[in-house]
């Protein structure tokens, strides 16, 4: 939750810092952040399966502890930051530094029964939405101080997260479970060959990818788009995020449990996917406010499908290769989002800059809609493959 604070305080002020340090108009500034996000992105692939095989062989604590102290001195460099040339530099530093959503997911596995994996993975939502309702509100009044105020408070959440898990957070990786560090395991790229092992995972990581490169729409431009849509200031944008915050906090630790044991972790993927399409399809027309406020609970239920699939996957390893799947997943998670920023900023700057054939800010979202069909497609066409899972026999 403390960390999810962190990274939502500087999303309202985002398309301000770019325009001020860049000196480029909005169109621009997004294509701008979709490169910061790329670069961001790419680190987080490339660190994501060395800091989860580290976590394998070390324990989770060390590599949680140390990224987070790290994260919070680069918002520090951030907040001081004069040019795009020293953003990139410290986008760099924040992607590796990030790159632990693999070794939280891994500790949630240590602690969790198989069957139960989904439902918890959900909880990490949970408070990645709390933390989200929070910082975005906060960074949108801060932003009153300044744009550059959020980063600097950003960096003490960070060390503050860093200093309460140093006193309170256990070791979950007992001695006899670790396993040594292979550098070969830690390879982002021979990480995601290794799926093929096991076919079921496989597809279902295709749909992963094909989901989060879509829904990857989100954080890419929803700070240019409300801005250049309705006109908000960054406190709005920030009241906007809390608000999905809340929406997202309930799904994932609440209703998330409840679908699954009702109707079991696959029909809920399907009906998350379902609900996103149509969610993506109204972003792209509405031009309503009211509108886009009552339409956030319903949005927000799109957000059971990540922890749905996440949860499928993790039930067919072992407990001590929890460590290396979820830096797969993890690698798989930045490869959408190094995609899917360059995409979507591409898209709303093509539609919104003045030269553009039809004004329309919400056309990364049709595009996104597009994307999620595919990933409900594919889901669909690889049932037989998981049907031969032993997780899918326990859903009969």
């Amino acid at each position: 939750m403390l960390d999810a604070i962190g990274i939502g305080l500087i999303l309202p002020v985002w398309p301000d810092l770019i325009k001020q340090v860049g000196d480029v108009s909005m169109a621009d500034a997004a294509l701008w952040g979709g490169f910061l996000s790329f670069t961001y992105a790419a680190m987080q692939f490339l660190f994501g399966p060395f800091l989860g095989n580290l976590s394998d062989r070390f324990g989770r604590r060390p590599v949680l502890i140390v990224s987070l102290v790290f994260m919070g001195l680069d918002y520090f460099l951030m907040a001081i930051a004069p040019t795009l040339l020293l953003l990139f530099v410290a986008r760099v530093l924040s992607g590796i530094t990030g790159a632990t959503y693999s070794t939280a997911a891994a500790y949630l596995s240590d602690t969790s029964e198989k069957g139960e994996r989904s439902a918890n993975f959900g909880y990490i939502g949970g408070a990645f939405g709390i933390g989200f309702v929070l910082g975005p509100a906060i960074g949108g009044l801060l932003a009153e101080f300044g744009v550059r105020m959020p980063f600097i408070v950003a960096g003490a959440f960070a060390l503050l997260n860093a200093l309460f898990g140093y006193f309170v957070l256990p070791e979950t990786l007992s001695e006899d479970k670790r396993r040594k560090f292979e550098w070969r395991r830690a390879n982002p790229f021979l990480a995601l060959l290794r799926v093929r092992r096991l076919p079921a995972v496989g597809s279902v990581m295709l749909v992963v990818f094909i989901y989060s490169t879509a829904n990857n729409v989100y954080p890419s431009i929803w700070s240019f788009f409300t801005i250049e849509r309705f006109g908000w200031q960054p406190s709005m944008v920030g009241f906007s995020l809390g608000a999905y915050g809340i929406c997202a906090a309930i799904t994932q630790g609440v209703i998330l449990g409840i679908m699954i044991k009702r109707y079991g972790v696959e029909r809920t993927a399907v009906v998350g996917m379902l609900i996103s399409i149509g969610a993506l399809m109204f972003l792209t027309v509405v031009d309503s406010t009211l509108l886009l406020f009552l339409g956030m609970p319903i949005t927000a239920l799109g957000a059971v499908v990540g922890p749905a699939l996440q949860g499928m996957m993790a039930d067919q390893v072992g407990d001590d290769e929890q460590g290396e799947l979820q830096g797969v997943f993890a690698s798989v998670i930045s490869i959408s989002a190094i995609i899917s920023p360059l995409l979507m900023t591409f898209i709303f700057q093509q539609f919104t800059q003045q030269s553009a054939p039809v004004y329309l800010p919400g056309a990364p979202f049709a595009a996104a809609a597009v994307l999620s069909a595919i990933a409900l497609i594919v889901f669909y066409l690889s049932r037989s493959e998981r049907r031969a899972t032993p997780l899918a026999a326990d859903e009969r």
